[in-house]
């Protein structure tokens, strides 16, 4: 056969699959009817496992491994078929309390709050909740921890928070406290950072030292700081780092802050923008007590636990792939004291009305051991 012939028969056996999957598809309603009435669970390993050694056995040799995954593919896509029926009669459903969070279309994000950031006046969360609210009044937590204890306790309508560097990475801390606290996020900023080394006035930069700062500034300037050869400290903040450089008689130590921090502690400025990367920002989220999805939001974040074994994680890519929901952020980390588990965490860009984020969060629980919706929200740049 040329090649047109080829194509001419191709064309026909596509024809009949798509016939043959839509019937396949038609049927996820009828197992699903019949699961509600007996109240069997959607995944039913024991069938799965035998459909796919039947379908290993009789597949042509060579083609084994295809085969099996197709087959895989076509029962995770009916099963999130058969969820997203019995998901639609559950009061509790997950797209049923997210969107009980929609709030209406005239409510614009508050102008005027009361906000809760970690560190001191000067802080880049400071900077961000200013940017983020028009008058915010601004109270400060020593810790992360502390600002989720604020929000969480009705002391503040709102948190600032960092929750992830294009350089140093994911604020891990941010993302556990997020889970254990159950706030929601309802905004979020992405905000270009530019460290600074401030010293006490006359200092010069060859008499320093020693530089404090928070960890991710050290590492977001870790190269400037390797070829100027000095000691580097931690500390709880970068404001805080030039509160104490303000207040050391020392001559030899310096501080990464921002520029807003030398005319709040009356620093000098030895060096501007010193980062290794002048792409270099930071995503400041926005947290409260109550779930709340304002007017365009177009951002969701999730976190699932997977068991170490394999598809897992496939299993809920394909769901996402499926519905044509950009994935733009994905992250694992090993769940603490458990055997093999991993936490990811997911932003997907889909606005938040639409049905397919709705049936994505209704198709996810045969997937996971464990599943956590931080919220809907519009990204501010």
């Amino acid at each position: 056969m040329d090649l047109t012939e080829v194509r001419t028969e191709i064309d026909a056996i596509d024809e009949q699959l798509l016939d043959l999957f839509a019937r396949r598809m038609e049927l996820a309603s009828d197992v699903a009817a019949s699961k509600l009435e007996t109240g069997k669970a959607i995944f039913d390993p024991a069938r799965e496992r035998q459909v796919l050694a039947d379908v290993a056995r009789r597949a042509p040799e060579g083609l084994e491994d295809q085969a099996v995954s197709l087959f895989s593919l076509l029962m995770s896509m009916n099963k999130a078929a058969q969820l997203k029926m019995i998901n639609s009669r559950r009061p509790d459903a997950p797209s049923r309390r997210m969107r009980a969070s929609f709030l209406p279309l005239e409510t614009a994000f508050p102008a005027v709050a009361t906000v809760c950031c970690q560190g001191v006046e000067g802080a880049y969360s400071q900077i961000a909740a200013s940017k983020l609210f028009d008058v915010p009044e601004i109270t400060f937590a020593p810790t992360f921890q502390g600002v989720f204890r604020a929000v969480a306790n009705g002391d503040v309508e709102f948190g600032v928070l960092p929750i992830e560097n294009s350089t140093a990475g994911s604020v891990n801390a941010v993302y556990d406290l997020l889970g254990a606290h159950g706030c929601s996020i309802v905004r979020s900023l992405r905000l270009k950072i530019s460290h600074n080394l401030l010293a006490r006035p006359g200092v010069r930069l060859n008499d320093i030292r020693e530089v404090v700062s928070h960890n991710q500034a050290l590492n977001q300037c870790a190269g400037y700081l390797e070829r100027l050869g000095v000691a580097t400290t931690v500390c709880e903040n970068t404001a805080r780092a030039a509160e104490l450089v303000a207040s050391s008689s020392r001559t030899d130590i310096a501080a990464l802050s921002s520029l807003a921090c030398a005319n709040v502690y009356g620093l000098s400025v030895l060096a501007r923008g010193v980062q290794d990367s002048d792409a270099n920002y930071t995503r400041f989220v926005v947290i409260a007590r109550e779930p709340a999805i304002y007017p365009g939001a177009d951002r969701s974040s999730i976190q699932l636990k997977l068991k170490s074994e394999p598809g897992a994680l496939y299993r809920v890519l394909e769901r996402i792939y499926a519905l044509h929901i950009d994935l733009v952020k994905l992250e694992s980390r090993p769940v603490p004291g458990s055997d093999f588990e991993f936490t990811f965490y997911f932003d997907l860009a889909c606005p938040a009305v639409s049905p397919k984020f709705a049936q994505l969060l209704d198709s996810l629980a045969d997937v996971c051991t464990d599943f956590t919706y931080f919220g809907s929200y519009v990204e501010v740049l």
